[in-house]
């Protein structure tokens, strides 16, 4: 065992005469590994960042699983209203990983400028909203604020302005159609723009305006207690699909419960197909560095065939012997996850602190800049996945080692 290590450090030091023609196949493979990480840690983050500000996004317009009477589940404007005096409100204490409840409604209008007009959806919030998000989208003006009396603000998006060419500190007119009875006259309101925001979701940006709600309240003729539905947050999106099936069994027989996985399912199946493409990237990325890793590999053993005759006559096993070459392959591929994990992660970090690289068609993938998710876990995760499957590749290569006979192998040159 002791020749063992006393060969394994002067292959790592690189002290024998020999180690120069194997010198810049080393290099390639470790280039290659580094290489390697570095890609599958971009194609990783920023995949997984585009997924997770996608679902942010819509989330903030809808919550994560709606709650609404039966007879609105078709329908984005609310209908028939359903009553605040719920089990699952304001807190769900049936069911477990549930952040947050808030308590909607919708009516569709037009808004009407003295050149233009456009058709838009007053989104009614109230006390309870969480405008964590929307803080996030806010570009001009303030949040409307809604803890005190009735008031006229709203929240335009920057989209919905533009075409009406209005900004912050206007006051639009709005008429409200009547659901219920659309031949009659609508109802008319007046507000005031105190914010504008761009969440860069142009199909929700168009069309949504948020107000009191309390003027659809009103218009609507419901009681304080009456909503047209409840937004619900769960602490954890993953456990959507599971939490959502939950939250149904929990709620009252008349009353209806939907996820956005399943209302907006076609972008859902879009952004699934990032994971496809993020494994296949991973895959051959270690196919990749795993060649290059056997290429040195078969270098290096071809290299030390008079030492590993020397070593077989002197009694060394071919397991003890292939492992001192495992053992050197594995430092080698360490040094390219080092290098790699400290170029790509310095890259990601920069990314995500100055978002210097922009999408050139934002409008295609609901945000202007490549977004960027960072989980130590994984990333721990990808490093030891990686340095495992190039090792189990090597196995194979390094059993050439067992058909190296002594005699042969110290007349080697």
């Amino acid at each position: 065992m002791n020749f063992e290590y006393f060969i394994a450090k002067r292959l790592i030091r690189g002290k024998e005469h020999k180690i120069s023609i194997s010198a810049p196949i080393i290099k390639i493979a470790i280039a290659a590994i580094a290489l390697g990480i570095i890609m599958m840690l971009i194609a990783l983050a920023t995949g997984v960042g585009l997924q997770h500000k996608i679902r942010e996004k819509l989330a903030a317009f809808n919550g994560h699983v709606q709650i609404s009477n039966y007879d609105n589940n078709i329908s984005e404007v609310s209908i028939v209203p359903v009553s605040k005096k719920q089990d699952f409100y304001p807190e769900f204490k049936n069911v477990e990983g549930i952040s947050h409840v808030q308590a909607v409604a919708s009516k569709g209008g037009i808004i009407r400028t003295a050149d233009t007009f456009e058709g838009m959806i007053a989104k009614g919030v109230g006390t309870d909203y969480n405008w964590t998000v929307f803080r996030d989208f806010l570009v001009q003006g303030r949040l409307p604020e809604y803890t005190s009396d009735l008031n006229g603000e709203a929240l335009m998006s920057r989209t919905m302005a533009n075409k009406l060419q209005l900004e912050v500190g206007d006051t639009f007119p709005a008429l409200f159609f009547k659901e219920e009875n659309p031949d009659k006259i609508p109802n008319q309101r007046r507000f005031d723009i105190v914010g504008i925001y761009d969440s860069g979701f142009e199909e929700l940006d168009e069309i949504y305006v948020l107000i009191d709600i309390r003027h659809i309240q009103r218009m609507n003729k419901w009681d304080e207690d009456q909503v047209g539905n409840f937004e619900v947050f769960l602490k954890d999106f993953g456990q959507i699909d599971e939490k959502g099936n939950e939250i149904y069994g929990k709620i009252l027989s008349d009353l209806d419960s939907q996820t956005i996985k399943y209302k907006y399912r076609n972008i859902f199946d879009w952004i699934g197909l990032f994971d496809f493409n993020i494994a296949l990237i991973i895959g051959i990325m270690i196919v990749v560095g795993g060649i290059n890793m056997i290429t040195a590999l078969l270098v290096l053993i071809l290299e030390r065939t008079q030492m590993i005759g020397i070593l077989k006559a002197l009694g060394s096993t071919n397991w003890s012997i292939r492992k001192v070459f495992l053992f050197n392959a594995a430092y080698l591929i360490a040094i390219g996850l080092f290098w790699g994990n400290l170029v790509g992660l310095g890259l990601l970090l920069l990314q995500q602190r100055f978002r210097f690289i922009k999408f050139p068609n934002p409008e295609e993938y609901y945000i202007d800049y490549v977004p960027v998710h960072i989980d130590v876990l994984t990333v721990v995760l990808l490093n030891i996945g990686v340095m495992v499957l190039c090792l189990l590749m090597l196995l194979i290569p390094s059993y050439i080692i067992t058909r190296i006979t002594p005699v042969k192998a110290i007349q080697f040159e």
